[in-house]
């Protein structure tokens, strides 16, 4: 049986977006909301920040490839995805992209005022990250803030006001996020240069992008260590053993990520990115979720 074009295209999309890495920033939204649930918020509210986190993240991604189509054609480790290689048509992305961003719109509305009047300013990061690589090398940090909006937007949703914990979170994801995004980056310093995009590799060379990465991560650790005191301060339950294990696990993990890559072997910086960090911020919510439920 012939599939539909539509299901093929939306299909050939997911992949190329990696839907399944929306996995990434979920636990870091999750941990936002129950931060500021002191709990498990409502179901619906879990739905609603879901449905708000998938199309942020999926018209993110669909808007980076789309920008980016032209330079990824050039690019051998990337001409094959699915624009450059003509699976996808640029219209059909655009499309995918508007109801994604509708999505997000929606979801915030049915969450509150505040909620709706934080998403534009999110897609603004969101899609504006994928031009910054243009013009400057700090667009790692851009990427970083896109992701570290989750915490904090997950925050509103349930509170509607704001407050330092899910910034100091939002910190703490926008380090992380840039740090291993420079390692990412490794892969294509030599690319980058003869295009003229701006990278910290391309900036720093390799050496130096270690360096500039293991700071950001220290700052990661640095971040987390402080939020329980500032979550105490505004009035939130005492975090204990659970959390401390949830940073004991992030040290180690990140740890890990920099011990496999090395500047005479980036052979593993596929495990360092797609393994390690994703079991990091699992780890993280799910030991925090412990601590806030079970009061350990």
């Amino acid at each position: 049986m012939r599939v539909p074009s539509f299901v093929a295209d939306t299909r050939t999309i997911l992949e190329m977006i990696k839907f399944e890495h929306t996995l990434f920033a979920l636990p870091f939204a999750f941990l936002g909301m129950m931060l500021a649930a002191e709990g498990w918020p409502s179901w619906l509210t879990v739905f609603w920040i879901v449905v708000a986190m998938v199309g942020a993240r999926s018209a993110a991604m669909g808007f980076n490839r789309l920008a980016d189509r032209r330079i990824d054609a050039e690019n051998p480790r990337t001409a094959s995805r699915a624009l450059p290689a003509g699976l996808v048509s640029p219209g059909w992305v655009a499309g995918f992209i508007a109801v994604n961003c509708a999505l997000l719109l929606v979801a915030a509305w049915q969450l509150n005022p505040l909620t709706l009047a934080f998403a534009p300013v999110a897609l603004v990061v969101l899609l504006g990250y994928s031009y910054t690589k243009r013009f400057t090398w700090a667009s790692h940090l851009v990427l970083g803030l896109a992701l570290g909006g989750a915490p904090v937007g997950a925050w509103i949703a349930v509170r509607g006001a704001f407050a330092w914990t899910p910034f100091l979170l939002c910190a703490a994801v926008l380090l992380w996020v840039a740090g291993f995004d420079v390692l990412y980056a490794l892969q294509d310093v030599d690319f980058d240069r003869r295009r003229g995009l701006h990278s910290i590799p391309a900036r720093f060379g390799v050496v130096g992008s270690l360096w500039i990465s293991g700071a950001l991560h220290a700052g990661v650790l640095v971040a987390l260590g402080a939020l329980p005191t500032v979550y105490a301060a505004e009035g939130g339950p005492a975090l204990g053993w659970g959390y401390a294990v949830g940073w004991i696990g992030c040290l180690l993990l990140l740890g890990y990520q920099h011990w496999i890559v090395r500047p005479g072997d980036l052979s593993r910086l596929g495990a360092a990115f797609f393994q390690a960090n994703g079991l990091l911020s699992v780890w993280l919510f799910a030991a925090t979720a412990v601590d806030l439920l079970a009061g350990l």
